[in-house]
């Protein structure tokens, strides 16, 4: 076996025993829901996100009904995630593209959400694994740092660190591997202070740990 493969599959080993039943913290419903929720979640938290979807999707419950909001209205709702502007305009023009093109429906193609304004391979990665069970490598900022970290890529372009992981994952892992590196970054490996001396994946980790003193 590939060297690198055999750490990975070492890795997942570690990280399956830690989180054994991982999903995405972000409330929802339905593939809409999460597909809103999920393009919130730019630069906050998922904590924040599910603060103002519950709100936002019992004002405006349909794609329809969302893509013929006053942006104002929308701005006032998730104002607490930040980038409100932004977010707002992304949101409506994303919810108007699945009103007029997919019949209200979230498609479940790569290609057809990436293809929806404010989506990009993370955001359509993240649909794809929770709401329709597709396998997806979901890049986060999480995962960027933990991979190099871990020596798992030399990249520090998102979409070559998912080919990358891609290549030496399972395909039936990469949803919960991506997950897994998420989790795990929020407890241990964070991105100022890793907490390198207790960390389960000390052995097989190249980082220096002059650097979490």
């Amino acid at each position: 076996m590939d060297p690198l493969r055999k750490k990975t599959d070492k890795i997942r080993k570690i990280l399956r025993k830690a989180y054994p039943d991982v999903k995405t913290a972000l409330t929802h419903r339905n593939p809409y829901e999460l597909l809103v929720a999920t393009i919130l979640s730019a630069q906050t938290t998922d904590r924040q996100v599910n603060g103002v979807t519950g709100k936002l999707f019992e004002r405006f419950p349909r794609p329809m009904d969302l893509a013929a909001a006053p942006l104002d209205e929308i701005e006032a709702i998730i104002r607490p995630t930040g980038f409100f502007h932004n977010k707002a305009r992304n949101i409506r023009a994303c919810a108007r593209t699945l009103a007029d093109r997919h019949a209200g429906q979230v498609p479940d193609r790569l290609e057809d959400l990436t293809r929806l304004p404010g989506v990009g391979r993370k955001t359509a990665n993240v649909v794809r694994g929770a709401a329709f069970g597709k396998p997806g490598m979901v890049v986060d900022t999480h995962v960027k740092r933990i991979s190099g970290r871990l020596g798992l890529t030399a990249h520090a372009d998102p979409v070559k660190i998912e080919f990358d992981l891609m290549a030496i994952v399972p395909q039936r892992a990469w949803n919960a591997f991506g997950l897994q590196l998420i989790h795990f970054g929020r407890d241990v490996c964070h991105a100022r202070k890793p907490a390198c001396p207790g960390c389960p994946l000390r052995r097989l980790c190249p980082f220096p740990e002059k650097t979490a003193s």
